[in-house]
């Protein structure tokens, strides 16, 4: 017999929610609530039309604002396989040794003639002769990094390295794209993805300051800030979500477009 939801999640209706962290085996994040009963609750997916029975016990808090989009809280990462919810286990698979890894050898590794058996071998002749070759080889190392420093600074080239953006831009879940024109100027790129579904994403580029704002909603009219990547497609910026946790698992599963 089914019994009525708890009132958080009863009160949602048939509006639009992802689950973080997302789960694992579920391309399309975007859920809606179907039944509830004591010890579990029924979802549907919104894109594939899926439905699956989750364990109350593996679901928590649920964030007080919808903007970009309501966020029911997992307590563990759970996976979708063979048509039922479990928890999902990252495994660590130990790698081969390598075939052309050497062994060690049973004999030990002969021991070097001391300077005094060089010079019964060889004399003082030898000794010389690998001193005047080895001072050779190390006087044409020098010349040579000498010369690449030179050419080095008459073409005025210097190695730079650039490291990632981790800066706030001072977007929230609640800016929509006029607050961050305000903030970041217009865009030099603007697209959108898909052309239609249920959930809507914004690029939009600014490639001079190497970061790409993105924009989520229901539609095109209600789309807000959920963080930034870069020109790796690396995420610089990700909003906090009430309880804890960011959009960085939204942002993570996102395609480049």
């Amino acid at each position: 017999m089914a019994h009525p939801a708890p009132p958080q999640l009863e009160s949602m209706g048939d509006r639009p929610f992802s689950f973080y962290p997302p789960i694992v085996g579920v391309e399309h994040n975007e859920w809606r609530f179907v039944e509830g009963r004591w010890s579990e609750i029924l979802v549907r997916n919104s894109k594939s039309g899926m439905e699956t029975w989750i364990p109350r016990n593996y679901v928590g808090e649920i964030s007080k604002v919808d903007e970009p989009v309501m966020i029911v809280g997992l307590r563990r990462e759970l996976e979708y396989k063979s048509g039922s919810i479990w928890p999902f286990t990252r495994r660590v698979i130990e790698m081969p040794a390598s075939p052309t890894m050497t062994r060690p050898s049973a004999d030990p590794p002969p021991t070097p003639p001391s300077a005094v058996a060089e010079l019964r071998m060889g004399g003082t002749e030898s000794i010389i002769g690998k001193m005047i070759a080895a001072a050779l080889v190390v006087g044409i190392a020098l010349s040579g990094a000498l010369v690449l420093m030179q050419r080095q600074k008459q073409r005025g080239g210097t190695i730079e390295y650039k490291g990632v953006m981790q800066a706030d831009l001072g977007l929230t879940a609640s800016s929509d794209y006029f607050d961050v024109v305000r903030k970041l100027g217009k865009p030099e790129t603007d697209k959108w993805q898909p052309e239609a579904g249920e959930m809507q994403y914004r690029m939009l580029g600014y490639p001079k300051q190497d970061y790409y704002v993105i924009l989520m909603g229901s539609d095109r009219e209600n789309a807000h800030y959920i963080g930034t990547k870069d020109s790796q497609w690396r995420t610089v910026h990700a909003v906090p979500l009430p309880g804890g946790g960011n959009t960085e698992a939204i942002l993570r599963s996102m395609r480049r477009f």
